[in-house]
């Protein structure tokens, strides 16, 4: 019988209940970030052709100025919180 886990133990205390939460809303933030920068690599290879908004593109610069931050606010305020948590 294997001694190992694919997934984490089980909580003793709800704190830890709230690390396992955040540890699989964590996998599911970088799947879904990994999945979508495996598809545009992809597509980029695919692509012969080249798309003459991208040259001068504004609104892909505020993008990828602005989603990266909302990304990085989705994940500090429930660590936070454990954080926090954690020390009392």
């Amino acid at each position: 019988m294997n001694t190992w886990l694919i997934s984490l133990q089980n909580s003793n205390t709800p704190i830890y209940d709230m690390m396992i939460f955040f540890h699989d809303f964590m996998m599911i933030i970088l799947t879904f970030i990994t999945t979508i920068i495996m598809f545009i690599m992809a597509m980029m290879f695919n692509n012969k052709l080249t798309n003459r908004y991208l040259l001068q593109g504004h609104m892909m610069e505020l993008l990828w100025t602005i989603l990266p931050m909302f990304t990085l606010i989705l994940i500090a305020i429930p660590s936070l919180k454990i954080l926090y948590l954690t020390d009392e």
